[in-house]
């Protein structure tokens, strides 16, 4: 892979005066762009949305998938592109007619419109030939959030046992929001919508074009198409499995999230040598469980992808 720039979109929710809200999100990002600009990213291509008082730019749903659309348009063979997210995760049950009972992964922006697996794959398969995408997201159910990308490193490989004996920080909340108080919203949102049927109509009828994929009425009836995923430059760390739970803190005077806190030790420990993303994945995974933690990071790539340094290493 030739050199190219590096880009990145760093969102973080912290959602409040909600019945949603967290604490350590902004402070995530902080910490990921002071971790990154040492990684050859500069200021000038890292946007940064979050829910902080005064912000001029809220991460809303259309708003991630702008700066998420202006990064790939922007995009050429040999660039390395970033997405980070610290807040909510969820999982959309799925019931189509004569098929098993699915549920599909998603983000929750500051408004509640959520962007799916199915949103991240579409982005991944639109990028240049040669270019990265890499997608840190510590969120609930953070799992499989690129559509059909193929796991590599899980709980399975994870012989670290869980300290019983940690003690606990004084505040700790799942960074997940059930569906069901999702649909809640919606509902109670969509009530002026009074054609709209289901929950897919409901959501397109309330964020239009703004809408996930997976909403959206063509790829509801199967007029729309994905391309069939190859093998890709889109890798995924997520911080816990698609069934899993992730967790938001606060210890002492520090709010922040348990993997992005433990992968910013990794990097630090690494600082100047490199370290490939199982690698960060694998480690980061053993400072959780020995803080406590049962949840279990993962790593979704390409298996040469696997081996490659994160985020194409130091500067």
């Amino acid at each position: 892979m030739g050199k190219g720039k590096k880009r990145a979109v760093l969102v973080g929710c912290n959602y409040p005066k909600t019945q949603f809200g967290l604490h350590g999100c902004i402070n995530d990002v902080n910490t990921i762009k002071a971790a990154i600009l040492k990684f050859g990213f500069h200021e000038s291509d890292i946007n940064v949305l979050t829910d902080a008082p005064g912000s001029s730019v809220l991460p809303t749903g259309a708003n991630i998938r702008d700066a998420l659309n202006r990064m790939a348009r922007n995009s050429k063979a040999g660039d390395v592109l970033f997405f980070y997210f610290s807040g909510h995760g969820t999982r959309i049950p799925i019931f189509q007619p004569g098929q098993p009972f699915k549920q599909d992964e998603a983000i929750v922006a500051c408004d509640l419109n959520l962007i799916t697996d199915v949103d991240f794959r579409r982005f991944v398969n639109r990028l240049p030939e040669g270019a990265s995408f890499t997608i840190l997201s510590d969120s609930c159910h953070s799992g499989g959030l690129i559509e059909k990308e193929k796991e590599q490193f899980g709980g399975e490989h994870m012989t670290t046992p869980v300290n019983p004996n940690k003690p606990k920080p004084s505040k700790v909340k799942a960074k997940g929001v059930p569906f069901d108080d999702i649909h809640g919203a919606i509902n109670i949102a969509a009530s002026i919508l009074h054609g709209a049927v289901d929950l897919g109509q409901k959501i397109y009828g309330i964020f239009g074009k703004d809408v996930s994929l997976k909403f959206h009425p063509h790829y509801v009836d199967g007029l729309m198409v994905l391309d069939p995923p190859e093998e890709d430059d889109g890798i995924l760390l997520s911080v816990c499995e698609a069934n899993e739970t992730s967790y938001d803190l606060v210890l002492g005077n520090k709010a922040f999230g348990a993997f992005t806190d433990a992968m910013f030790n990794v990097l630090n420990q690494h600082m100047g040598a490199g370290i490939s993303n199982r690698q960060l994945v694998a480690d980061a995974a053993i400072i959780l469980k020995e803080n406590g933690f049962k949840q279990n990071p993962c790593l979704y790539c390409s298996d040469e992808n696997t081996s490659t340094p994160f985020l194409g290493g130091f500067a």
